[in-house]
C-alpha cells in the first residue's frame, strides 16, 4: 500500500483570506500557499540554513527551543505538519504558538495517531522505533489544544486500511474502534483562536472599538451609570458607523442578562435602530415575558 501524506491545503476555506502565514518547518507548503494566496506575507521558519525561498522571508531557527522573533497576535495562520511529534513539552509549543496568532486566526498541523493499526502491530511485534517522538489520541491532542488557548478544534481523518484478519484480531484483543479510529494514520488539525461567530466579529473593528463597546453594553446590562452608558452606546455606533446586524450580533454574543440590558435600553433610548436590534435578537429571547425561547 502507497504511504500517506498530510496536506492541510485541505483545511483552507475559500472563506479564508491570510495576509500573514508562517510556515513551519513543512516547505512542501511555500508554493502552494504563494499561489493560493498571492498578496500575503509569507515567513517560513526552519533550521535548514541553505534553504531558499523566492518571495518568502525566511528565519533560521529551531522553534523546538528558540521564541519566535514575532510580535504578539502578528499572523492569521501557522502551518506545519507534525508540530508536535519531536518537541520536549507540547503544551508550551501550541499555547506559544497561539501568542502569535491573531484573535481571528489559526493554527493548521497535522499529528500521527498512535492508536492506527501499523502501530499497534509493530508494539506487537516489539518492533516499534519511535521513540523520540512523540505520538497522540484524538482526545489527548483536543485536551491539549483546548488548554492552550485554542477556542475551536476541527479535525479531519487521513485513513489507511489494515488487512481485515489484522483490525478484526486488535478488536478481539480489546481495542475499541470509535470513528474508524484504528485505520486513521494521521490526522489533520484546525485549531481557532476564536469561535466562528466570534471571529466574524472581531474582523470587522479594531480591539479599541470591541473593548469599548463591550465596556459599555456590560454597564448598561448590569446598571452602572445607566442613561449616560446607553448615551455612550449610541455615540459609539454612530462614530464608529456600527451596523445593525453587527450591533445584534454583538449584544448576542456578551450579554448574559438580555431582558434587563434592552429593557434599559428602551429606558433611556428612542432610536429606531433598537427595535430593529430587538428585532435580530428575539428568536433568542422574548423580551415581552422575559423567558428564553432557546
Amino acid at each position: 500500500m502507497d504511504d500517506i501524506k498530510p496536506n492541510l491545503m485541505q483545511f483552507i476555506t475559500g472563506e479564508d483570506f491570510f495576509r500573514k502565514i508562517l510556515v513551519v518547518e513543512s516547505k512542501a507548503y511555500l508554493e502552494p500557499l504563494k499561489e493560493r494566496f498571492p498578496t500575503a506575507e509569507i515567513f517560513f521558519v526552519t533550521t535548514d540554513e541553505e534553504f531558499f525561498c523566492d518571495g518568502v522571508k525566511i528565519f533560521n531557527l529551531d522553534y523546538r527551543e528558540e521564541r519566535l522573533p514575532f510580535d504578539e497576535e502578528f499572523f492569521d495562520a501557522i502551518i506545519g505538519d507534525l508540530t508536535l511529534e519531536v518537541v520536549t513539552n507540547p503544551q508550551d509549543i501550541a499555547a506559544g504558538f497561539s501568542t502569535f496568532i491573531k484573535q481571528t486566526g489559526v493554527w493548521l498541523t497535522s499529528f500521527r495517531n498512535i492508536r492506527h493499526w501499523k502501530i499497534l502491530e509493530r508494539l506487537m511485534r516489539g518492533a516499534f522505533g519511535g521513540i523520540v517522538s512523540r505520538l497522540y489520541t484524538r482526545t489527548e491532542f483536543e485536551r491539549l489544544l483546548y488548554a492552550s488557548f485554542y477556542k475551536e478544534v476541527q479535525l479531519l481523518p487521513l485513513k489507511k486500511k489494515s488487512p481485515p484478519e489484522l483490525l478484526e484480531r486488535l478488536i478481539t484483543c480489546g481495542f475499541d474502534n470509535f470513528d474508524d479510529d484504528l485505520q486513521t494514520e494521521f490526522w489533520l488539525v484546525r485549531a481557532s483562536r476564536s469561535m466562528p461567530e466570534l471571529a466574524l466579529l472581531k474582523s470587522m473593528f479594531t480591539p479599541e472599538v470591541r473593548a469599548d463597546l463591550s465596556r459599555i453594553i456590560h454597564r448598561i446590562e448590569y446598571d452602572v451609570a445607566t442613561a449616560d452608558s446607553v448615551k455612550k452606546f449610541w455615540q459609539l455606533f454612530d462614530a464608529e458607523n456600527i451596523f445593525v446586524d453587527y450591533a445584534a450580533a454583538f449584544i448576542r454574543s456578551v450579554v448574559v442578562h438580555r431582558e434587563n440590558f434592552f429593557r434599559n435600553m428602551k429606558n433611556f433610548s428612542a432610536r429606531p435602530e433598537l427595535d430593529e436590534i430587538i428585532d435580530e435578537c428575539e428568536s433568542l429571547y422574548d423580551f415581552d415575558t422575559g423567558n428564553r425561547l432557546l
